[in-house]
């Protein structure tokens, strides 16, 4: 394997690292209006994440940094096409962050209840935002011949973006009700179990119909079987959730996800921005990436650091391994995040 696809395949494991990861915490947090209706259950909704959605993050800060270092005219070409997409993702981060910190500035219920909501809001807008753009770049943009947009500002908004975002946004409320069920126990658990088991199959559908269709447009015999790896996931989900098996669950969707995600990936490569004006104005990774000695100063960098950052983050999730039941727990300004 080359650099140039080790390095494609690393950025594509980053964005599956991240959506796996981030894509529970985004799920509780659309989840805490109809699970979190008693103060209660959305204190331990919060505190499911509490310890974790900031590490989280990280792969998506790592995930644009790598194709930053790596295929510096993926990224000339990605975010400035994709310019409002990822403003609106800043956004929501942003908000989300200050809400989830200033949740315990005050002892007031209708204080922590508005802030509650601006988490919500926050993670359904990164959510859909982050899903946009990587369904409107995997199913093309408007990418003339010097590898700019062509067109104005919502140019690249089209359906392809709107399936993206649905996608992201369906995964991560079931990944988000699987991951409560996982970690809580009494009436919350068996809530967010219901939820799943329900919605489970819909939101699988435009995972599938996504990747679906990037593999009809260019795939091969491998991410067929991928697609279909990620389509028996669903049906192993749903059969898991109903004998009350949710670790089985949780690993089943996201088993969607990761076939789903290298159906996109390897349906792609080596173009890494297709374009819908000409096939011949695509940006493959060959036209997008840096020297092979940076690739090869990068691989070294990535190969020390890397097990250090995993095992650290492995080491967190280990430690609030614990599930976690509905609790008296004070509200007072200094309240921890780990509590809450």
């Amino acid at each position: 394997m080359d650099l140039q696809t080790l390095w494609f395949a690393a950025v594509a494991l980053l964005w599956t690292g991240f959506l796996l990861l981030e894509g529970f915490d985004f799920g509780v947090a659309a989840l805490l209006p109809v699970l979190g209706r008693r103060t209660p259950d959305r204190h331990l909704m919060l505190r499911t994440i509490g310890p974790l959605w900031d590490g989280n993050e990280v792969w998506l800060i790592t995930a644009v940094g790598a194709v930053f270092a790596a295929f510096p005219g993926w990224y000339a070409t990605w975010l400035p096409a994709l310019y409002l997409p990822f403003v609106l993702v800043l956004f929501g981060l942003i908000v989300r962050a200050v809400a989830f910190e200033w949740r315990h500035a005050h002892a007031d219920p209708r204080w922590d209840a508005a802030w509650t909501r601006v988490v919500t809001g926050g993670s359904l807008v990164a959510a859909a935002g982050i899903g946009a753009a990587l369904g409107a770049t995997t199913l093309g943009l408007p990418i003339g011949a010097d590898g700019t947009r062509v067109g104005g500002a919502l140019s690249g908004l089209g359906w392809p973006a709107l399936l993206g975002a649905v996608a992201v946004l369906a995964f991560s409320v079931v990944h988000g009700a699987l991951f409560l069920a996982l970690k809580t126990d009494g009436p919350l658990r068996v809530a967010a179990r219901h939820v799943a088991l329900r919605w489970a199959p819909v939101a699988a559908l435009p995972v599938l119909a996504w990747a679906g269709l990037v593999h009809l447009r260019s795939g091969t015999p491998v991410t067929g079987a991928l697609w279909l790896v990620a389509a028996l996931a669903v049906l192993l989900t749903w059969a898991r959730l109903r004998v009350g098996r949710e670790g089985q669950a949780f690993a089943a969707w996201g088993t969607l996800l990761a076939a789903a995600a290298a159906t996109l990936f390897g349906a792609a490569y080596p173009v890494v921005v297709p374009s819908t004006i000409d096939p011949a104005f695509g940006v493959t990774i060959a036209d997008a990436s840096v020297s092979d000695y940076t690739l090869t100063v990068m691989t070294w960098a990535a190969g020390i650091g890397l097990p250090v950052v995993l095992g650290y983050q492995a080491w967190t999730y280990w430690v609030f391994r614990q599930r976690l039941t509905a609790e008296p727990q004070h509200t007072g300004p200094q309240h921890t995040e780990a509590q809450a």
